[in-house]
């Protein structure tokens, strides 16, 4: 947290991050594991292919079906160095391992698509498709690596629609250009709105239909309040009832730009989405009448702050500049506009306190736990007159409730 208190993000990503590469090296000092004889070079009968990638099949498989890329795999697995030195290992965990097969080591998602479930099969990856010769992952192994895999269960990763890069012509569409298209009809009778948390199971495609996030691909479903999260995520969900499945072709200024960074998928995406729950919002606090303005009863300190005790505490201590703070707060501008309310959000917030704006690095100092105190902060204590994009600007009212010194 930065030297402001949190205001609502104007988009939180839909997307999960996952590591690119293996598992880091983990090695059990209970099991090692003997290394295979060959595990110097690859015998003259290992399979190879254009990448360089040898392989040796050491148990049949009983499966019919290669995993693809974009499927999750669960494996047992073994690795060695060429001098034999074993640097991670499942099977010494006694824990298979499971993975999305396009992110983990160039070896790997290749290697893999070549084996059935049941299948074991051993490894040759050279460097430049393992962590390279000289790895910047620290701890990483370098060089050529010797793995023994042992395929157990393919998860078939979300296919992608057949109408992935255009919303068909009988497709609803919005003012916004937002289209979309139920594929099974809810139970539920009323539609969230963007105040609301929802719970639901999605897959995303780009516009070529590449899968680039999906909770049903985790086995996970996610929630989130609808209003943080893309544009077309925001519109889309309010158009569904609980128990509604529906598809968005959604623009990309709707979702994440044209060129966007941090690894965020451009363009026109298509999501597929499964509404499970609303959780309404809490209603949102009323505005004080006495928000325009310092009424003349209240406690001011020398740097302008100005409070009033609204709820007596049945604390004694008051917390340190230095302490962590539990709190429920709501925030005005002085027209009486709520800027900001983890009240409405319905969730309480925890942070440093001489992480967060001077006013309430001071102001919370006054309280004990259990009292509640309503703040007149001025420009200079929060944001500034001319603050930076998204916060409020001049003075401030915040009510703010101390559940817990931490």
């Amino acid at each position: 947290m930065n030297k402001a208190i949190i205001l609502s993000c104007a988009a939180l990503s839909v997307l999960g991050e996952v590591s690119a590469e293996l598992t880091q090296p983990n090695v059990s000092t209970k099991t090692m594991i003997e290394a295979p004889a060959d595990v110097a070079a690859a015998p003259a009968d290992a399979i190879k292919t254009e990448s360089g990638l040898a392989s040796k099949v050491i148990q049949k498989g009983t499966g019919t079906e290669n995993p693809t890329a974009a499927d999750t795999v669960k494996v047992h697995y073994t690795g060695w160095t060429t001098d034999g030195k074993m640097f991670d290992s499942s099977v010494s965990r006694g824990e298979p391992t499971t993975f999305p097969l396009g992110q983990v080591i160039k070896g790997w998602t290749e290697g893999v698509q070549l084996m059935v479930v049941g299948e074991k099969r051993r490894f040759w990856i050279p460097g430049e498709l393992a962590y390279g010769e000289k790895p910047t992952r620290p701890g990483a192994p370098s060089g050529t690596l010797v793995f023994d895999v042992e395929l157990l269960d393919i998860k078939q990763a979300p296919k992608a629609p057949v109408d992935v890069a255009q919303a068909p012509a009988d497709a609803e569409k919005t003012e916004s250009g937002l289209a979309s298209k139920v594929l099974q009809v809810g139970t539920g009778s009323e539609n969230p709105s963007e105040e609301d948390t929802v719970t639901v199971h999605y897959s995303g495609w780009t516009k070529g239909g590449d899968l680039f996030d999906s909770s049903v691909e985790r086995g996970e479903p996610a929630s989130f309040p609808l209003n943080r999260v893309i544009k077309g995520w925001t519109e889309g969900v309010q158009l569904m009832v609980e128990g509604e499945k529906r598809r968005f072709w959604i623009p990309a200024e709707l979702a994440y730009g044209e060129n966007p960074g941090g690894g965020a998928p451009g363009g026109q995406l298509c999501f597929d989405v499964e509404l499970l729950t609303i959780k309404k919002a809490p209603e949102a606090p009323k505005t004080p009448e006495d928000v325009t303005s310092v009424p003349s009863n209240v406690e001011k300190t020398e740097s302008g702050l100005a409070s009033r005790v609204l709820v007596a505490g049945s604390g004694k201590n008051h917390p340190k500049a230095t302490d962590e703070v539990e709190v429920h707060y709501s925030g005005w501008t002085t027209d009486g506009k709520l800027f900001d309310s983890s009240v409405s959000r319905g969730e309480t917030i925890s942070f440093p306190l001489n992480q967060v704006i001077p006013g309430w690095t001071e102001g919370v100092q006054l309280m004990v736990e259990g009292e509640k105190r309503r703040f007149w902060i001025p420009a200079e204590l929060a944001y500034g007159v001319n603050p930076p994009p998204g916060a409020p600007a001049g003075m401030l009212v915040f009510d703010v409730e101390l559940f817990k010194i931490k």
